[in-house]
């Protein structure tokens, strides 16, 4: 399994530096250097998994994320899935998912979700599922706040891919852990107002030019509003399922 991590890894660090990104972390100290955490990533594109990754294994540290179940159906993402401690979640049933991901949590490893489910076409924070906090719950560990922000300007929904040496920098920073205390709903809130100042931050010290598509609403920017991402979201998925009941 770590043979394969470490492949990837490097493989990633190696596109990062041919793309000429500058990744800047902040909070690496908040990155318990042993026993198991929720990292809590907000979501705002295909490859913000990556750099919140590499942030980790600066701290000798690695992810194990959660990954939608139907990526499976590819199959080198399968033969990596298998081999990497990915935890792989069908939205229909996730119950044997949250189960896998507590027990990796209570052997002390690190699990990466996205409280969001899916992307933010607003590049703002989503209503968040209540996963991230009761896993923390059950597992007695703290949930670590982790925000991406630039990732979203290479690839993200509704815009094409940005590859080459597009020299985009990224910021990831990771908040003060937050520990696994009160009801589902409490540390659910409480996490969720935490990674809204943490991103707002970042935004505000972040390039934010008045238009730009990839800036938020609420700074000037040219992205949808969360109503307007909502929207989107729902024609979305009845396109999606107006297709599966063609193929069907």
């Amino acid at each position: 399994m770590e043979p394969v991590f470490r492949t990837l890894e490097i493989a990633s660090s190696i596109a990062v530096r041919a793309a000429g990104t500058k990744i800047t972390y902040e909070g690496l100290e908040n990155i318990p250097s042993r026993g198991g955490a929720v990292v809590a990533i907000n979501h705002t594109s295909y490859v913000d998994f990556m750099p919140a990754a590499l942030g980790t294994r600066l701290r000798k540290r690695r992810i194990r994320f959660m990954i939608k179940a139907e990526m499976q159906n590819v199959r080198i993402v399968n033969f990596l899935i298998s081999r990497t401690g990915t935890i792989p979640v069908d939205r229909r049933a996730g119950a044997g998912a949250y189960a896998d991901a507590v027990r990796e949590l209570k052997v002390g490893e690190l699990v990466g979700v996205y409280p969001e489910a899916t992307i933010s076409r607003a590049f703002v924070l989503k209503d968040f599922k209540s996963g991230a906090a009761r896993m923390a719950l059950e597992a007695q560990v703290p949930i670590i706040p982790c925000i991406v922000w630039g990732a979203h300007r290479v690839w993200t929904k509704d815009h094409p891919k940005k590859v080459g040496r597009n020299k985009i920098p990224f910021t990831v920073r990771y908040g003060e852990p937050l520990p696994p205390a009160g009801t589902p709903a409490e540390l659910d809130a409480r996490l969720r107002e935490r990674m809204s100042v943490i991103l707002h931050e970042v935004q505000l010290v972040y390039p934010h030019p008045a238009g730009a598509w990839w800036v938020p609403e609420s700074l000037g920017g040219g992205a949808p509003t969360l109503e307007q991402a909502r929207k989107l979201d729902v024609a979305e998925l009845a396109e999606r399922a107006r297709r599966a009941a063609e193929r069907h």
